[in-house]
């Protein structure tokens, strides 16, 4: 039987070089959904609002937001196709972005 799990992840994009990151538990910034902390509460997701606003003062990250996420079997998959795309990488060229290097997660943009 698989564990599945819903709640919010933040995003933002690193202002180093544009990538989309995911905060951690730890909290950092990671490249990988499956690194991101998933906020299974509202205080909890109001705890990584503030920890990302404190990111973009200190000029880590911009834009930040959370979204719905489902965490199964301890990979996370975005709820929504706008966020799969941004941890995915181009959804037209899958030789190209995370896909192509392995670090996308467990799932594809859409279901197949």
């Amino acid at each position: 039987m698989s564990t599945v799990e819903k709640g919010q992840v933040m995003t933002a994009n690193r202002l180093r070089d544009g990538d989309v990151v995911f905060l951690t538990r730890a909290g950092a910034w990671s490249e990988k959904i499956d690194d991101a902390v998933l906020a299974l509460e509202p205080q909890a997701a109001a705890a990584l609002e503030v920890r990302a606003a404190a990111d973009v003062t200190s000029t880590l990250v911009t834009g930040p937001y959370l979204f719905d996420a489902t965490r199964v079997d301890g990979k996370i998959r975005a709820d929504h196709i706008r966020e799969r795309i941004r941890t995915l990488g181009p959804s037209v060229r899958l030789d190209l972005g995370k896909q192509a290097e392995g670090t996308a997660g467990a799932f594809q943009a859409v279901e197949v």
